[in-house]
């Protein structure tokens, strides 16, 4: 194992070689990717105890990512960057890239949301899973996903990473379509799949970038030298960089597929939702901020998509019934404040990695809930058709209720701390951005209060809706509370919704053991003051939750949605058409070009080749008919070319 002694400027301290536990770092790797080997090439053997195999190796990780966190933490700062050397990856001409693992407090804080929340996603699918053939598989699939994801976030340069990514992206697209018999599983799982690959594009052209100005990949080399890059290649790398996080993350324009994605089974919405893939883009933006800081144009195109994402939303999640597409649509939204965090710079990046660790509590336990829900009402997923299930189903109440006050910014919960943190990071800049980043984060807090509302009146409150009614298989609803192995993850995730936010931000713990990683957390004082924003934030969303309560609670809903709604609704059903966008600049073109290239390959390349063949052919059956085997006929033509000749000379020389 080399020892390296490379500045890192990012941290403002050398990186060297692990020793003790953390030189056995690739165990969280090759934990989660054991178990899903065996549950993938173990076959039937393993139906029995496959769900306990995969359970144990997340959990193994999780155990380990712990205990190397408290090693970490008795270090001093400058000492809290270290790497493990695995093996020389692929050493071709001036390209030599190393296999190895990155250990700091950026990587180590994703480890232990990965495996942590991963862990209770993994035993709350026993429960959820129980009936499902080829459980095991299901398993083997999480465990694939969890070893990608760190990956993703252990790798010592974006090689390495972007392994992970793509292995994220076969995981995603796997589980999304697990349920095959059904059409819409599939078509979701392809649409995830085609549009990672647009940002996974420009997250592959960065790289070629990086290589071919520094020959290098590794961070601890590319973030050393990143002043050798021009000013234009420093924005081309951070735009492109972006589209890839744009890709993963489910952002502006590429946030389409996220949503769709819920046709998988819950435990995938949740795992895919809320810790681990969808905050793979905010990771990638905080890992490279030290070239994100010398572009001050790359982060206001950063912020500009996090804020119009944000939004995007919010505003769709007002007019969905589906339970888990709101979810999702929250999910795009919040993602969005991650974005909008990181693209502050400076002032921002421990602030969006904060509200990423408190959105994997409250949000997995959202997930986890509705999952929930759907198991006590035979799978239906229609808010409509719910409602009065507080009674029916109280520890799913109790949680949801925490993970939903944690979203909307409920004092002293945790979006509290870490959602207001970045709307008061936005009204901190100066000038127009103040005015304009500010007040979009602020609009999404209380449009964010509305809809979950919404969500919490139609689902938990009110009269029940579904007592005159039979879900699609003809069996009557019969709301029960789930066994212990769905509802214990709820109490766990529960219990971080509620106290996350004031941990990460008492005393300034999470921003100063990230600095090693992200550098100081800068303040400043732009257009309003934190009290001011603090006051305004708290005023919006008590006035969408109050909204969402004359409107839900107090008014008889109908069962079936209202056919005749206003543009607005209408607008937000559609997706506010951005599925129809796509299609029109990019679907239906690209059809039309397929087919345009199919005809021209049918009648013009195949044409002339098959032309060519059929001139030949015709033209030597013809010339066959010549040859009669009669020696009068050769005379005869020997004679009248012998004419032909002497005809053409005589014209030559009497012309």
């Amino acid at each position: 194992m080399t020892t390296l002694s490379m500045l890192d400027p990012a941290s403002g301290s050398s990186s060297v070689a692990a020793s003790g536990i953390g030189s056995l770092a690739w165990l969280l790797l090759a934990l989660p990717a054991f178990g899903a080997l065996v549950l993938l090439l173990g076959g039937k053997r393993t139906d029995k105890w496959g769900h306990l195999l995969g359970c144990a190796t997340v959990i193994a990780a999780f155990a380990y990512g712990v205990a190397l966190f408290f090693d970490t933490v008795a270090l001093a700062p400058d000492a809290r960057t270290t790497e493990v050397h695995l093996f020389d990856w692929i050493p071709v001409g001036a390209l030599d890239v190393e296999f190895g693992l990155r250990l700091d407090p950026l990587s180590l804080t994703f480890v232990l949301l990965i495996t942590g929340v991963g862990s209770l996603i993994h035993i709350y699918s026993i429960g959820y899973m129980a009936h499902e053939a080829g459980r095991r598989k299901f398993f083997a699939y999480l465990n694939l996903f969890v070893a990608a994801m760190l990956l993703l976030v252990l790798g010592n340069g974006f090689v390495t990473l972007y392994f992970g990514w793509e292995g994220v992206g076969l995981a995603s697209y796997l589980l999304i379509g697990w349920y095959q018999y059904k059409p819409e599983a599939a078509s979701a799982a392809k649409k995830a799949f085609l549009m990672n690959r647009v940002g996974d594009l420009g997250l592959a052209i960065a790289i070629f970038i990086m290589f071919k100005e520094l020959g290098t990949t590794q961070y601890t080399e590319v973030f050393a030298r990143v002043g050798e890059f021009s000013s234009a290649e420093v924005l081309a790398i951070t735009l492109l960089l972006l589209l890839g996080a744009c890709g993963k993350s489910g952002q502006f324009p590429l946030q389409a597929w996220l949503p769709d994605a819920m046709a998988g089974p819950t435990p995938v919405s949740a795992l895919i939702h809320a810790a681990t893939m969808v905050t793979a883009g905010v990771y990638l933006i905080a890992r490279s901020n030290p070239i994100y800081n010398l572009s001050a144009d790359g982060r206001l195109v950063v912020m500009i998509i996090g804020g119009v994402t944000l939004l995007i939303g919010c505003i769709i999640g007002c007019a969905y019934d589906d339970f888990k597409k709101v979810l999702a649509y929250s999910t795009v939204s919040q993602i969005g404040y991650m974005i909008l965090a990181v693209g502050l710079g400076p002032i921002g990046y421990a602030l969006g990695i904060m509200h990423l660790l408190t959105h994997g509590f409250f949000k997995a336990g959202l997930f986890l809930g509705a999952g929930s829900v759907m198991h006590g009402m035979n799978d239906e997923g229609n808010i409509r058709r719910m409602g009065g299930l507080m009674k029916k189903m109280p520890i799913t109440f109790v949680t949801w209720t925490l993970g939903y006050l944690a979203l909307i910014g409920f004092p002293f919960l945790s979006g509290y701390f870490s959602k207001d943190a970045i709307i008061a990071a936005a009204f901190s800049m100066e000038g127009w951005r103040g005015w304009v980043f500010g007040g979009v984060a602020a609009l999404g807090a209380g449009l964010t209060a509305f809809y979950m509302t919404r969500l919490f009146v139609l689902v938990f409150l009110g009269k029940p809706r579904y007592t005159e009614l039979r879900s699609e298989d003809g069996r009557e609803y019969r709301p029960h509370e789930s066994p212990v192995s769905m509802t214990l993850p709820m109490i766990v995730l529960a219990v971080g919704s509620v106290g996350a936010g004031w941990f990460f931000s008492s005393g300034h713990n999470l921003a100063g053991w990230l600095t090693p990683s992200l550098g100081e957390l800068q303040e400043q004082h732009g257009v309003l003051s934190h009290g001011v924003v603090n006051f305004l934030v708290l005023g919006l969303s008590a006035l969408g939750a109050a909204l969402g309560f004359l409107l839900f609670l107090r008014r008889e809903q109908p069962v079936e949605r209202p056919a005749r709604v206003s543009f607005p609704v209408r607008a937000a059903r559609a997706d506010l058409y951005g599925n129809a966008l796509n299609e029109a600049l990019f679907a239906r073109p690209g059809t039309w070009l397929t087919r345009a290239l199919v005809f021209v390959d049918n009648k013009g390349v195949d044409g002339l080749v098959n032309g060519s063949a059929a001139l030949l052919g015709g033209s030597s059956g013809r010339l066959r008919r010549l040859q009669t085997g009669f020696v009068r006929s050769y005379a005869l033509s020997m004679l009248l070319g012998a004419v032909f000749v002497l005809g053409a000379l005589l014209m030559v020389r009497f012309s």
